[in-house]
């Protein structure tokens, strides 16, 4: 299961009416369940459709402190794997054929693309509300291990006793906004390295 957290000023209903404007209408259907803290929003193809194998996504959207973290379950690959096997086996025998299979091809590229497009329509949502991958403003403060006083992140030590905070500051990974301690070199949650993130 891919996840991300979106630090900032979002909900799961704002991110949750984002993918449903995107995704409820032509060959895709969205619908949301739940409220408040946490949501799920189900995209699939619609029953019947003409072209195409049936495919479908659940996107879990839940609050966390000072943000959202969304989580895509798996997709279904079964139908959209054998439509597109089903045009290849037809385009061995008659290349002729992909002319009559072009939207049934279309379709299935669409399918096999709904997960990127998910991201970035989470994304862009986020960014129009002004939550990024970044450690929220309010989650910028880090707790001296000496004196438990409250410090800005970045600082090189503490404004009440003057320990050093260095081995102490979080990061937030640049891809999926997961926080971690400096010293981590590889987010544990998608795999980006953090050399240069610190």
């Amino acid at each position: 299961m891919e996840q991300r957290t979106f630090h900032g000023p979002v909900t799961p209903s704002l991110l949750a009416e984002a993918l449903i404007a995107e995704f409820d209408r032509g060959e895709m259907q969205a619908q949301s369940v739940g409220d408040g803290e946490q949501i799920l929003v189900q995209i699939a193809g619609r029953l019947g459709q003409a072209s195409g194998g049936r495919t479908a996504l659940t996107v879990q959207l839940s609050k966390v402190e000072d943000g959202v973290l969304a989580r895509l379950g798996q997709q279904e690959w079964l139908g959209v794997a054998a439509s597109l096997g089903t045009t290849a086996l037809w385009a061995l025998k008659n290349p002729w054929s992909l002319l009559g299979r072009l939207d049934d091809l279309a379709q299935d590229l669409e399918a096999i693309q709904l997960t990127a497009r998910v991201w970035g329509t989470l994304a862009g949502a986020a960014g129009s509300l002004g939550a990024a991958h970044q450690i929220s403003d309010r989650l910028r403060r880090l707790t001296c291990p000496y004196c438990l006083s409250a410090n800005k992140v970045g600082a090189p030590s503490c404004i009440a006793c003057g320990a050093p905070l260095g081995p102490d500051q979080p990061i937030a990974c640049p891809r999926c906004g997961f926080v971690w301690p400096s010293r981590t070199t590889v987010c544990a949650n998608c795999g980006l390295s953090l050399a240069g993130a610190a």
